[in-house]
């Protein structure tokens, strides 16, 4: 008898196998943490959140052994039996809805190994700030009639009251809606004759969108714009996915094409996403937009976190079909996607300078293809990795050779600095100030690009040669005027310039070399009376400003417009006619070996701005090397000319596109310790490469071309191979297990536009 009474007792203290299966059994929730934890980490779901956590949500878990709360994104989840190590469970839910869906979670995954950044890093950059703070979205209450029989006969506008709030609504909804004051509201609550009847969320408010400029569909398109079109509309009809390249010069139509092809997209109930590289783009390009479809939401670095939020909301509730916008704009959330537009493809703007530092147009290819949709890459200057995949039949080249409406690419006139005749005592040559007397006269406006801002690039002594430096950076200080400042366009840090040279007290220090600033001043001192203005990031801070600069060039309020790079490219104005570029050596020399790429690209793009209308135009470009390729080929509109010269280079030396490149920047308040770093990588990246055998190579360690920024010493190295996922791999293997000294910091910039 006693056993059987210790076997039932034994039968209620210990668990059936059954219950130990099922507590064995639950749902575990893969997160990334926004930073300090590179791996994604596993906890439990209660089953108090079992419905409420998902992928693509925010969730509050604890981290560490202080269990500190931190916000996470929920990137998976599975359910089955919990491994044998006890899990922490996940605290809480923080969004009401998925903020990313389920092909984006996988876009950031392949971001963060294609450019070999933390998967937190990538989800962070791709959802605004104003998305994940839920800026401008209250809660507002709602009212209700509450239907009781009022003690007195309600007046006319109560009884409008009382009708509009048949259906919950607003107080300030209600108002509107019976034509009176709130006092008679408050009235109605305070008699019990209107009721509480919750709250509802309120919608963050946009934009407010400007105007759209005339932009009347041609009764028909060129033979060239309609061979382009119809590239595009075949795998849009057949909803597929084909990368074409629209090569045109400049002039030659290629916005038409793509409207034409969003009129086909919309008209199949799908959304268009299409990327301007500069914010000075986005105001004309959404006008043309806007005048050919209504409503258009708009993505770029002036909206406020507000703004951003409300449009975001728009473009994933299917409101609008259209999304404009510089490169963020490829993660709009659109939930019936159908093409994808990238005007100016070349523009290095298109990859990311911080982490994750991505590139755009190889984001928008992804999503592309994962979409099954067209993507249309434009420019009159593709770039070298775009022509590569075309030639080798990767994606589909479609040549707009000839402007529409008849209009003539302009002559381009070059003028060689070398030669004492071309000289004058300011930027500009008489061969140049002639053209702008020719333009002026003839009713025309003016377009001078200088890619240098401030009023001169340095001051130096005559006396001793000793130049005004910033304290912080390897570089000389730019003259910026008023008041004599000199500013580290590195770190941004202002010093006001002595009058005399701090070195030997010598009087009078020289101003050398002109930026946009003094150009703008000689100009004005050359034709007076003449309405001028700038554009360059000086003049352009504030809210607003590229648009009403540019509305008052196209009203004609501006006869001279001088300007950065930032006046070169997409901008369509007829009445120019003529394009000066005051220095088209700018860049051309720098230790990049994409410089002259950009050069020829940057002169080409301003060159096309000319000669538009009816009047034509002309080009003067002013150059210390008119032989140079680059030079050469801009001069003659024939950037093809530069591609054919450029690519056997590049070939021959393992650059893009024909080969991947890594490289490192180190940082450091010691010089020695940032040396010391960089050689610890290069040790283990040549051992690395040495087992991989051929293909692969390491240049460096060297200190970077700015050898000094922001007070931190700079030193980077590069590998090169013949193949990227190799060399990623590769990367990763030789950089494993690193213990990062803590005076040092250093990152990885995979397939890097700049190498200052």
């Amino acid at each position: 008898m006693a056993d059987q009474h210790t076997g039932q007792r034994d039968l209620f203290e210990h668990r059936p196998e059954w219950e130990e299966d099922d507590a064995r059994q639950g749902t575990v929730a893969t997160v990334v943490l926004p930073d300090g934890v590179d791996k994604p980490l596993d906890y439990l779901v209660p089953e108090r959140l079992a419905g409420a956590v998902e992928p693509g949500r925010r969730v509050c878990v604890p981290l560490g052994r202080a269990n500190h709360e931190r916000i996470a994104y929920c990137v998976a989840l599975r359910s089955g039996e919990l491994p044998t190590t006890p899990l922490k469970e996940v605290i809480g839910v923080e969004d009401p809805a998925p903020l990313l869906s389920p092909r984006m979670l996988e876009l950031t995954k392949w971001m963060a190994e294609r450019w070999m950044a933390r998967w937190g890093e990538v989800l962070e950059a791709v959802l605004p700030s104003g998305v994940r703070l839920a800026r401008g979205t209250r809660q507002e209450a709602l009212l209700i009639a509450s239907g009781t029989a009022p003690t007195r006969r309600p007046t006319a506008t109560q009884a409008r009251v009382l009708a509009a709030a048949a259906t919950p609504a607003t107080p300030g909804e209600l108002a509107r809606r019976a034509e009176c004051g709130r006092s008679v509201i408050s009235r109605l609550v305070e008699t019990g004759l209107l009721v509480d009847a919750g709250t509802r969320e309120r919608e963050p408010g946009r934009a407010e969108a400007r105007q759209g400029l005339p932009h009347h569909r041609p009764a028909e398109l060129s033979p060239a714009q309609q061979g382009a079109l119809d590239a595009i509309l075949a795998p849009l009809r057949e909803r597929r996915h084909e990368t074409i390249v629209l090569f045109g010069v400049t002039g030659s139509g290629k916005t038409e094409v793509y409207l034409q092809a969003v009129e086909e997209t919309l008209a199949q109930g799908r959304q268009a996403i299409i990327l301007v590289p500069e914010i000075s783009l986005t105001p004309q390009t959404c006008d043309r937009f806007r005048s050919r479809f209504g409503s258009v939401a708009v993505l770029h670095s002036h909206l406020t976190a507000v703004e951003r939020h409300a449009e975001w909301r728009e473009i994933a509730s299917g409101r609008v079909g259209v999304v404009v916008g510089a490169r963020s704009a490829v993660f709009a959330p659109t939930p019936r996607l159908g093409l994808i537009v990238i005007d100016e493809e070349h523009e290095t703007s298109f990859k990311q300078a911080t982490a994750p530092r991505y590139h755009a147009r190889d984001v928008a290819e992804w999503i592309a293809r994962s979409a099954g949709i067209p993507l249309v890459l434009g420019s009159a200057t593709p770039s070298l990795e775009t022509f590569a995949r075309c030639l080798d039949g990767s994606w589909r080249m479609c040549r707009l050779p000839d402007r529409v409406g008849g209009s003539q690419l302009p002559a381009v006139i070059t003028v060689d600095l070398r030669d004492q005749r071309s000289r004058s005592r300011g930027a500009l040559s008489p061969r140049l100030v002639a053209g702008i007397k020719w333009a002026l006269s003839s009713g025309g406006q003016v377009m001078l690009l200088l890619n240098r801002r401030g009023f001169a690039t340095h001051v130096q002594c005559r006396a001793c040669g000793d130049t005004a430096r910033c304290k912080q950076c390897d570089l000389a200080l730019t003259l910026h005027q008023p008041g004599n400042r000199g500013i580290c366009h590195g770190c941004g840090h202002i010093a006001r310039l002595p009058p005399d040279c701090p070195s030997c007290r010598a009087p009078q220090l020289a101003q050398r070399g002109t930026g946009t600033q003094k150009l703008e001043e000689q100009v004005r001192g050359l034709f007076p009376g003449t309405r001028v203005a700038r554009m360059d990031t000086d003049t352009m801070r504030t809210r607003g400003s590229h648009e009403r600069t540019l509305d008052a060039f196209r009203a004609r309020e501006i006869e001279i417009l001088v300007g950065t790079q930032m006046i070169a490219k997409g901008l369509d104005f007829p009445d120019v006619m003529l394009v000066g570029v005051v220095n088209a050596d700018a860049a051309l020399h720098l230790a990049d070996f994409r410089a002259a790429e950009r050069t020829c690209q940057l002169v080409t793009q301003v060159a096309g701005r000319s000669g538009r209308g009816a009047l034509g135009g002309r080009v003067v470009v002013q150059t210390s090397t008119p032989e140079h390729p680059a030079i050469r080929s801009a001069g003659r509109h024939d950037y093809e000319a530069f591609v054919r010269h450029e690519l056997p280079i590049r070939e021959a030396l393992m650059y893009p596109p024909y080969g991947g490149v890594i490289r490192f920047v180190v940082r450091s308040h010691r010089e020695e310790a940032a040396a010391a770093w960089a050689g610890t990588l290069t040790d283990r990246l040549r051992a690395a490469v040495a087992a991989a055998g051929e293909g692969m190579r390491v240049l460096g360690p060297a200190p970077a071309p700015i050898a000094r920024l922001r007070d931190r010493f700079r030193w980077h190295l590069q590998v090169h191979g013949l193949d990227g996922e190799r060399l990623r791999d590769l990367v990763l293997r030789a950089t494993a297990g690193l213990r990062t000294p803590d005076d040092v910091a250093w990152i990885i910039d995979v397939d890097p536009v700049e190498m200052l």
